[in-house]
């Protein structure tokens, strides 16, 4: 399953790394894609959403939307 979550924050390479990191660190399988101007975080994962939202939040990022 894929999400593309909206970032609130995420600005440079440090962020993108630190939220990789994160969710690679949970589902070392999972597939994560940053778009820094678009603040997107998309993740492709055995991982659900909401599990997914909790790592990206407990990395320190506000998520504004999921799609």
């Amino acid at each position: 399953m894929a999400f593309i979550f909206t970032v609130k924050g995420m600005n440079c390479g440090h962020c993108t790394q630190t939220i990789t990191k994160a969710i690679v660190g949970l589902d070392p399988q999972a597939k994560v894609e940053t778009d820094i101007p678009k603040q997107t975080v998309t993740v492709s994962s055995g991982l659900d959403r909401e599990k997914l939202s909790e790592t990206i939040i407990d990395a320190g990022y506000d998520i504004v939307a999921v799609a």
